[in-house]
C-alpha cells in the first residue's frame, strides 16, 4: 500500500472514530490532532489513544487493556493478533473504560 492510500484511508477511520464519540452522548473528551492521534479521555481520567502508524502502515490502540495494532485487509482494518475489526474492539475497549455502552460504526 502506496503512503498516501494509507493516509487516507487511516485519516476516514480516525475521523468516523471521532464523530462516532461527538455523537454518542457519551461522558468523554476527545481530541483529534495534527499527525493523526486521537486522545479520548474518560470521565475517571483514563485514555484510549488511537493514532496511525505511517513506517508499518497500521492503526495502534492504546487503551487501559493493551495495545493493539491493526491492518487494512482490503476491506476492513483487522487486529494483527486475532483477526477484530477496529470499531468492534474499539467499542468494547471504550464500553468497559466509560463505564457506559459506547458503540462504533
Amino acid at each position: 500500500m502506496e503512503d498516501k492510500e494509507f493516509n487516507a484511508l487511516a485519516d476516514l477511520a480516525l475521523t468516523a472514530i471521532d464523530a462516532a464519540l461527538e455523537a454518542s452522548g457519551a461522558d468523554v473528551d476527545c481530541e483529534l490532532a495534527a499527525g493523526g492521534v486521537l486522545e479520548i479521555e474518560f470521565a475517571d481520567g483514563s485514555k484510549i489513544i488511537v493514532n496511525r502508524h505511517g513506517v508499518a502502515k497500521e492503526i495502534w490502540v492504546a487503551a487501559r487493556a493493551g495495545g493493539f495494532h491493526f491492518r487494512w485487509d482490503g476491506a476492513a482494518w483487522r487486529d494483527t493478533r486475532d483477526g477484530t475489526e477496529l470499531m468492534e474492539k474499539l467499542s468494547a475497549l471504550a464500553t468497559q473504560q466509560a463505564g457506559e455502552s459506547i458503540r462504533f460504526n
